[in-house]
């Protein structure tokens, strides 16, 4: 089991976005092997990472995977993500065939549409106490 935190993927995600914090708790139940920890774009993970890679600081319409010191955004943060999520999940990776620019169109109307499809939070979801180790400020 992985558990030294320096070796975790760590997930940067819209904090208020429903989709995301649906995204969120789908991963932590099917994260077997304890390789994630997450943080929101809004919080101060997510405003470093996103200094860190010279990102606008209200860069939150996109779901990111850092792995060490390499940063993934859009479609392709989220099928590495699966990649290492592992059993079934791990087969959508061959998604990456498609290109970038047709994955990322797709994901970007995703994106654009969240709030207006799937809702928006006036605040940040709250980990229960169990899952508060997974979660960076």
């Amino acid at each position: 089991m992985n558990n030294n935190r320096h070796d975790k993927k760590i997930i940067l995600f819209d904090g208020v976005c429903n989709l995301c914090n649906t995204s969120v708790q789908f991963i932590l139940k099917r994260d077997k092997k304890n390789q994630f920890l997450f943080g929101s774009l809004q919080g101060t993970t997510g405003q470093h990472y996103l200094a860190k890679y010279h990102l606008p600081s209200d860069a939150f319409n996109s779901f990111m995977l850092v792995e060490g010191e390499t940063l993934y955004t859009r479609s392709t943060a989220a099928l590495r993500m699966l990649k290492h999520l592992g059993g079934g999940w791990r087969w959508l990776y061959a998604l990456m065939v498609i290109p970038r620019y047709i994955r990322d169109g797709l994901y970007n109307l995703l994106a654009k549409n969240r709030y207006k499809w799937f809702g928006k939070k006036e605040t940040c979801w709250i980990p229960t106490p169990e899952l508060k180790e997974k979660f960076l400020s």
